[in-house]
C-alpha cells in the first residue's frame, strides 16, 4: 500500500478537519445508496448521520466511519419492493438487536480467522469496486429520462478537474499538513467549478443539465429523473402520453431533488408511515431473513474494515465492541426511519488519509452531515462531482496492495488463488461479505488438504515385543483415511501401541477412526493401547462413551502442543 496512510497520533484539529472532509464525501454516497435501496435520499442521509454518530461514540474502532452502504442497500431493496418501506424499519431494528447479541457473544473475535491472502484479495477487489463505481458520476440523462454518459466539453472538463484534485492531494502534503489535502482539493476545485459554470457557454452544458460541470445537486437530479421516469412508465403504462409522464417526473424531481430537510422523526410518529406493519409472528417471519442477512453482511464488512484500519494505523480496535456499537446504531437508525448501514471503507480511508484518528473525526462527520441537511444544502449541492471522484481515485491508489502484484512467484499457488478468487468475486458480484466468506472457506479447505497428508507414523518394536506406531501430524476429519491406512492388523503382533506423543485428536471423526482401528484389532483377538494422550483427548474419549472402546494405557506424563484442544 502506498504511504498515504502513515502512522499519526490522534489530534483534535486533524479530527475536525478530516471529519468535515468525510462529511462532504458522505453526501453523494448516501444519496446513491438510498436510490439503490429504493427509498428517499433523505432516508439515506439520516441513516448516514445516525450510523456515523453512534458508531463513532460507542464503536470499537476510533477513526472508522459508518453510514448507509451499498452492501446493506442491495439486501433491503427486495424487502422494500415486496412489502413496502414500512417493513424496512422493524427489520433494521431487528438487525441491530442481532448485532448486539453477536457482540455480547464475543463473535467479533472470529475476524482473526481471516487469512492474510483473503485480506489482500478483499482490499484489491474493494479498490477496483470503488474505482468502477466512480464512473457512475460521469452520467447525465437524455430526453427520455435514461442515463447516458457525458460527452464533449463536459467530459473533458470533468476529467481535467478530477486530475487537478488528485494532483493537489498528492502535492499539498509535501508543502504543508496544516489542512487535509482532500479538503483543500475539494475547496479549490469547487471554486473553479463555480467559476467555470458561470462563464461556460450554454452549448457546453450537458444534456438536460444546467451546468457544464456536474455538481452534487445535478447528480441528485439526474438519479431522481432516471428513477422517476422508470416508475412513471411502470405506473402509467406504455401507452401513456409523454406529457403525462413528463409531468409526473417533474413533480417527483421537484419534491426530491434537494437534500434539505428538517430534523428526523421517529418513524411511527411520522405522518408518512401511517400504516405500520402488524406486530405479530407473520411480520417477524417476513423481516427475519432480511435482518439476519443485514446483520451478517454489516458485521463482516465492519470487522474487515476494522482490521484494515488496524493495519494502516498500527493500532488495534475492539471487534466485539464494534458489533455492539453497530447494533445500537442500527436500532436507533431504524427507529428514526433509516435504512441502516455499516462501516464505509472508502470514507474510512479518506478519514485516515486526512489525519482522522480519534472518535472526534466520526462525530464531526456526522454532525456536519446533519448540518448540511438542515441549513447548508444549497452550498453542498454546488460541490462538483469531479472533486469527489478525484478524492475517491486517490483512495483507490492508496488502498490497492501494489506489492501483491510482485508476490505471484514468491508465495504458494493456493494463496494466489485465494487472492484472485476473493478479488474477482468482489468485483463481479459487488458483495464484499460473501467474498470474504468464500475466501475463508477456500483457505480452510486448502489447509485441511495440506494437513491431511501430514499424518504419518514411525513403526518400531518395544522391549516387550509389542509393535509401536508413533504418530506424527494431526488426526482430524481430513486425515482419518491416511490414519487407517497406517495399520496392518492381520500382520501385527498380539500387542499394539499407538503413541500420540507428537499428535493430537481434533474432532469426532478422529475418535471414530480410532474406534474403527480398535474394532479391527479386537476382532482378531489383539490388544490396542493408546499412550501419551493429552488430557483434552482423554476427555473427548471419555465423552465419546461407547463410540470408542479401547484399552487406554496409563502414562505418567502427557505432553501436549497446546493447552487447549482446537
Amino acid at each position: 500500500m502506498l504511504n498515504f496512510f502513515r502512522k499519526r497520533s490522534a489530534n483534535l484539529k486533524d479530527d475536525l478537519l478530516s471529519g468535515l472532509t468525510v462529511a462532504l464525501a458522505l453526501v453523494p454516497e448516501a444519496i446513491a445508496f438510498a436510490f439503490v435501496a429504493g427509498v428517499s435520499p433523505i432516508i439515506g442521509l439520516y441513516s448516514a448521520f445516525f450510523m456515523g454518530l453512534l458508531t463513532a461514540v460507542f464503536g470499537g474502532r476510533p477513526g472508522m466511519i459508518s453510514g448507509a452502504t451499498g452492501a446493506i442497500a442491495v439486501v433491503i431493496v427486495s424487502l422494500v419492493a415486496l412489502h413496502g418501506v414500512e417493513y424496512l424499519f422493524p427489520a433494521v431494528i431487528l438487525c441491530g438487536v442481532i448485532q448486539i447479541l453477536a457482540g455480547i457473544g464475543k463473535l467479533g473475535q472470529f475476524i482473526r480467522m481471516v487469512p492474510h491472502s483473503v485480506m489482500l484479495g478483499f482490499v484489491n477487489g474493494l479498490a477496483i469496486v470503488i474505482f468502477m463505481a466512480q464512473f457512475g458520476s460521469f452520467n447525465t440523462v437524455n430526453d427520455a429520462g435514461a442515463l447516458i454518459p457525458l460527452a464533449g466539453a463536459p467530459l473533458i472538463l470533468m476529467f481535467a478537474l478530477v486530475g487537478l484534485t488528485m494532483l493537489i492531494i498528492w502535492l499539498l502534503p509535501k508543502l504543508t499538513r496544516a489542512v487535509p489535502a482532500s479538503l483543500a482539493a475539494i475547496l479549490v476545485v469547487t471554486g473553479l467549478s463555480i467559476a467555470i459554470n458561470q462563464a461556460a457557454p450554454a452549448s457546453w452544458s450537458a444534456q438536460n443539465q444546467p451546468h457544464a460541470l456536474l455538481t452534487v445537486g445535478d447528480m441528485l437530479r439526474t438519479n431522481t429523473t432516471a428513477r422517476a421516469t422508470t416508475e412513471a412508465r411502470q405506473e402509467l403504462g406504455p401507452e401513456a402520453p409523454d406529457a403525462a409522464i413528463a409531468a409526473q417526473v417533474a413533480a417527483t424531481v421537484e419534491a426530491e431533488s434537494g437534500i434539505s430537510a428538517g430534523l428526523p422523526k421517529l418513524f411511527f410518529l411520522d405522518g408518512q408511515y401511517d400504516i405500520l406493519p402488524p406486530f405479530n409472528l407473520a411480520t417477524l417471519w417476513i423481516i427475519l431473513p432480511f435482518a439476519l442477512t443485514m446483520a451478517g453482511v454489516g458485521l463482516i464488512e465492519s470487522l474487515m474494515t476494522l482490521s484494515l484500519i488496524d493495519e494502516i494505523t498500527e493500532t488495534r480496535g475492539r471487534g466485539n465492541r464494534e458489533c455492539v456499537g453497530q447494533g445500537l446504531a442500527n436500532i436507533v437508525c431504524g427507529m428514526f426511519g433509516g435504512m441502516g448501514g455499516c462501516a464505509m471503507i472508502g470514507q474510512s480511508l479518506i478519514n485516515v488519509n486526512s489525519g482522522g484518528r480519534g472518535r472526534a473525526s466520526g462525530i464531526t462527520a456526522a454532525v456536519c452531515l446533519l448540518s448540511f441537511v438542515l441549513v447548508l444544502a444549497p452550498w453542498i449541492e454546488m460541490i462538483p462531482m469531479a472533486a469527489l471522484v478525484g478524492v475517491m481515485f486517490m483512495v483507490v491508489i492508496g488502498t490497492f496492495e501494489w506489492a501483491s502484484l510482485r508476490m505471484f512467484r514468491k508465495v504458494p499457488f493456493s494463496d494466489i488463488l485465494v487472492m484472485v478468487v476473493v478479488a474477482g468475486y468482489t468485483v463481479v458480484m459487488h458483495d464484499l461479505a460473501s467474498a470474504v466468506i468464500l475466501g475463508v472457506i477456500i483457505s480452510a479447505l486448502v489447509f485441511a488438504w495440506r494437513h491431511a497428508t501430514h499424518l504419518g507414523a514411525e513403526v518400531y518394536p518395544d522391549k516387550k515385543g509389542a509393535r509401536v506406531y508413533q504418530l506424527h501430524g494431526p488426526l482430524f476429519f481430513a486425515s482419518v483415511a491416511s490414519f487407517k491406512e497406517l495399520f496392518n492388523p492381520r500382520e501385527d503382533p498380539e500387542e499394539v501401541v499407538i503413541d500420540f506423543y507428537f499428535t493430537r485428536v481434533y474432532d469426532q471423526s478422529g475418535l471414530e477412526a480410532i474406534n474403527t482401528v480398535a474394532e479391527k484389532y479386537r476382532s482378531l483377538g489383539k490388544r490396542l493401547h493408546l499412550t501419551h494422550l493429552s488430557p483434552e483427548c482423554r476427555k473427548l474419549l471419555d465423552k465419546a462413551g461407547d463410540l470408542v472402546e479401547v484399552n487406554l494405557s496409563e502414562d505418567p506424563q502427557y505432553h501436549v502442543a497446546t493447552d487447549r484442544l482446537g
